[in-house]
């Protein structure tokens, strides 16, 4: 997907496709880690009723289900982590080379279509309950054709064409959200298997560091599992986590309060040796 970059330069891809992308990318991407992971699913921090509609429209810009789902099936996750009841552990066919290799797979993809989703009212009642999560949830259709339709408009106005449009769909829109998607799958998937574990944790979640940057801190796997609630999951020494500087920045402007930072006590008494 990215090797495509340099041989569709100039005629297929512009600076004009590269801001828009990006833009979206960041949008829906943080929508997603700052939102729907650690602000709905973990309660890392608390935040204004503006910001929490806007946190729950960017990551459903992102095309990985509405709100309200996506948070209980994370949660689900976390109580069965690599054990029985995990939606999506790659382990679940065993440790031999055929058994992982089965379980990868279903770990990236294959869950989304063999594995029933958490029950709402089970997983994540707090959400049902809040009139206007339930509310964006409700719309998820509408955000779905902002995604995809956004991209097109922009590009088309900016450039005045309809090449301009069809580039800022094709990388804006369809590159965009296929790289977002492949980038969450590969934390159910990559982040279970490889990756150093400096952390204890009740699971196998390791840290893996190339990921760091296209995640938004996501892939300090290990360092999450260990301290879930924490808002910055790259809390070690080195660790890229722009997530992190969003809730920082959104925690100065006051829109955010009592963020869970990583406490130095909490990360010692969980080190590994």
């Amino acid at each position: 997907m990215l090797s495509a970059v340099p041989i569709a330069w100039g005629w297929g891809l512009t600076w004009r496709d590269v801001v828009i992308t990006a833009v979206m990318y960041a949008v829906s991407g943080h929508g997603i880690t700052v939102g729907f992971h650690r602000h709905f699913t973990h309660r890392s921090f608390k935040a204004s009723r503006p910001l929490r509609i806007a946190l729950a429209i960017a990551g459903s810009l992102a095309v990985q289900g509405e709100v309200i789902r996506w948070v209980a099936d994370h949660r689900k996750h976390h109580r069965f982590s690599d054990r029985d009841g995990d939606p999506h552990s790659p382990w679940r066919y065993g440790q031999s080379l055929r058994g992982l290799a089965k379980g990868m797979l279903y770990a990236h993809v294959g869950w989304i279509v063999e594995s029933g989703h958490a029950p709402r009212r089970d997983y994540a009642p707090d959400l049902v309950a809040d009139p206007d999560i339930a509310a964006v949830s409700g719309l998820y259709p509408a955000w779905v054709a902002v995604s995809v339709f956004l991209p097109p408009l922009v590009g088309g106005l900016w450039s005045m064409s309809w090449l301009g449009a069809v580039t800022a769909f094709f990388w804006a829109t369809v590159v965009r959200i296929g790289l977002f998607h492949h980038v969450t799958w590969s934390i159910n998937s990559v982040c279970h298997v490889a990756g150093k574990r400096p952390l204890r944790s009740r699971d196998r979640s390791g840290n893996v560091w190339w990921l760091a940057v296209l995640s938004m801190g996501e892939s300090w796997h290990n360092v999450h599992h260990a301290d879930p609630t924490c808002a910055r999951h790259g809390a070690l020494r080195g660790q890229v986590d722009s997530s992190a500087r969003v809730i920082q920045a959104l925690e100065a402007l006051g829109w955010a309060w009592d963020v869970r930072w990583p406490d130095a006590g909490r990360l010692a008494a969980r080190r590994v040796g």
